[in-house]
């Protein structure tokens, strides 16, 4: 074998085994919102109840994305992944016999909460920078992405099957069971003395002067800000919409194939995103992106709500759904380099499930307040052109580092 056919094997093998890895993780997490209504429904419960939960598990995994980052940064992702499977798998098989709210809480929330930051796509888009030739990495941050929608196509369709077939508890265990298989794959991703040339990096950069410069960089600030729009709508939408449906009407069946479409245009989107990040400005493929957000978003709550339009939301939402990543992490590493990218992607992420937490919380409780989803809806729409708007001060370059340069 020469060493070039060496090489591109090896790059295959971290590819598929990443991919595999973001598949798995988010597809369960994806799936979320099939048990809230007969978890509810087992224990009289509200919505607010599974709501702040999941909410939990959104500002967890956000909160926890950094330290796990800034692990993997300094002592290899191996571990950090195979910790987060374990952590992870552990809350979904908890999560089937939590009969009270403290328990679905603890299981739901914080475990799939503190799970999910150290074994999700951050981690898997992190190596990829690292592992990868320069060439591959826009690919690579895109062909990750889109596994982790292809796991949101794949899983709710599995998710109700299961469930009707077998039982909601059961079917949480099935899913805790599947998600081991991350331990031999997450081989594949040593990071450990590894480290990607990037003109950005700083030689013996510590981690505490990394985060200062970062926060010190405006167009990170911006960036990291306009990311909480991305959560605030993901999270909502995975957690309320089958509900929502439900209560318009829609059988569940066009539920689960509402958001399987949106994971299975989402390949289509990320993967799209992935190579025009390396082709065209990412500030303004942002832009771009969470403004048509808003108006797929304002146009599906306008219309009736009927099976056909669900459907065509579902497809459009896929197209725009994580195709923010790519741009997104590639900003960071072309700013600031790989070394710390686990890290300063994590911050960013943070922001993106404080998000999340907003959006999964306030859907729960203003649905018991009024009853209805509307001003969660429309606080969507708003968000989606407030964040296109800050992502277009963005400077699109190295950080520059005068002291460096002057030495």
């Amino acid at each position: 074998m020469t060493k070039s056919t060496a090489a591109s094997a090896s790059t295959l093998l971290i590819l598929v085994a990443g991919c595999l890895i973001a598949m798995l993780t988010f597809g369960p997490r994806a799936s979320s919102g099939f048990f809230l209504i007969p978890m509810s429904n087992t224990y009289g419960w509200g919505r607010d109840v599974f709501g702040l939960a999941l909410a939990l598990q959104n500002l967890l995994w956000g909160l926890g994305s950094p330290f796990a980052g800034a692990i993997a940064d300094r002592f290899g992702t191996v571990r950090v992944l195979c910790v987060g499977a374990l952590l992870y798998a552990a809350g979904i098989a908890l999560m089937a016999s939590a009969s009270t709210p403290a328990l679905l809480h603890l299981s739901a929330g914080v475990l799939v909460g503190f799970g999910l930051s150290a074994c999700s796509f951050n981690l898997v888009l992190a190596a990829f920078g690292k592992l990868l030739p320069e060439r591959w990495r826009s690919l690579g941050f895109g062909a990750g992405t889109a596994a982790g929608s292809f796991g949101q196509f794949l899983f709710p369709p599995l998710a109700t099957g299961l469930i009707a077939q077998v039982g909601w508890q059961e079917t949480l265990l099935v899913f805790a069971a599947i998600l081991l298989l991350v331990l031999p794959l997450s081989l594949a991703l040593a990071t450990r003395g590894t480290q990607a040339v990037s003109a950005a990096n700083v030689p013996n950069q510590s981690i505490a002067g990394a985060l200062r410069e970062a926060f010190a960089h405006p167009s990170y600030v911006l960036l990291v800000l306009g990311f909480f729009t991305c959560g605030f709508q993901l999270a909502f939408v995975t957690v309320h919409m089958p509900a929502f449906l439900a209560d318009k009407g829609i059988t569940a069946g066009i539920g689960a194939s509402t958001l399987a479409l949106i994971g299975l245009f989402n390949i289509v989107g990320s993967l799209s995103a992935g190579a025009l990040a390396s082709r065209f400005s990412r500030k303004w493929m942002l832009a771009v992106i969470y403004a048509l957000r808003g108006v797929a978003i304002a146009v599906f709550i306008l219309l009736p709500i009927t099976p056909l339009s669900c459907l065509i939301f579902g497809a459009s939402l896929g197209l725009l759904w994580l195709s923010t990543v790519p741009p997104t992490s590639g900003l960071v590493m072309l700013m600031f380099g790989t070394r710390y990218m686990a890290m300063l992607y994590g911050f960013a992420f943070f922001s993106h499930q404080v998000g999340g937490f907003l959006g999964v919380w306030l859907g729960g409780i203003l649905y018991e307040g009024t009853g209805s989803y509307d001003i969660v809806w429309w606080l969507s729409v708003a968000l989606s052109f407030a964040s296109a708007a800050i992502n277009l001060p963005i400077r699109e370059r190295p950080v520059e580092r005068p002291a460096l340069q002057a030495g």
